[in-house]
């Protein structure tokens, strides 16, 4: 069980997350839905470890997050992290350089089926190549909680499939992910629970299947109710 327990994080002139607690459960996809600034890749960075919550707490299995909980944590972020020199194969080593858990049987798995070779240089990959191979240097770790954060931005559709469909090869019942994107109809139909952050505050946990068969409404249509006073802008 992963734990949020009134995260709030502070920067100069601006709160990016303002007290969000909530519970993750194991056996879920997770959408992480929100606008820019909204606070969705901060409150990933310090679920990952990278950086330190101003206050409050984040637990998994009752333990602070830390040096003990990172090999239980996948994380990808948006920017850019391989070095232009790098080639995919290179990426590969390097991530089972440092992740105990890293496959490099699965890693070689996964390129394969993505039409990547292990030759191609990082600075030559198109935007979905790109894509490819984060989502692939990251699920090929056998992780407890994937948190992924727009992995399908800026790519084509067919591209968008194939990152999908090697994101939910990864679903188990004893794994949590959690994916953040602004292309809500394209995890419609593969998460089964959303997380809304509104303004750096938690709007609501849902049910995708309740809103749905309970509320008679999608769940772009929730998000359009959410959001739809929201103004753009601020710190991600």
């Amino acid at each position: 069980m992963l734990e949020s327990i009134q995260i709030t994080k502070k920067f100069v002139g601006k709160t990016a997350v303002d007290g969000i607690s909530m519970r993750l459960e194991q056996g879920h996809i997770y959408a992480l839905l929100g606008p820019n600034g909204s606070g969705k890749t901060t409150w990933m960075k310090m679920v990952s470890g990278l950086i330190k919550p101003t206050s409050g707490e984040i637990r998994y299995n009752g333990n602070l997050i830390g040096i003990g909980t990172r090999k239980e944590i996948a994380y990808m972020s948006t920017e850019p992290y391989f070095y232009n020199w790098m080639t995919v194969e290179n990426v590969g080593k390097y991530y089972q350089d440092f992740f105990d858990d890293f496959s490099m049987d699965r890693y070689n798995l996964m390129i394969q089926n993505m039409d990547l070779t292990g030759k191609l240089k990082v600075k030559s990959l198109s935007s979905g190549m790109m894509a490819k191979l984060k989502v692939a240097v990251t699920m090929a770790r056998d992780a407890k909680i994937y948190l992924l954060d727009e992995p399908l931005n800026g790519i084509d559709l067919l591209a968008r499939d194939a990152v999908m469909n090697m994101i939910l090869q990864a679903a188990s019942n004893d794994k949590t992910l959690i994916i953040s994107s602004h292309l809500v109809e394209e995890l419609e139909t593969v998460v089964d629970k959303a997380i809304f952050i509104k303004e750096s505050h938690l709007a609501g946990v849902y049910d995708v299947e309740a809103l749905r068969v309970y509320d008679n409404i999608s769940l772009a249509d929730k998000y359009r109710e959410v959001f739809s006073n929201v103004s753009m802008g601020g710190v991600r």
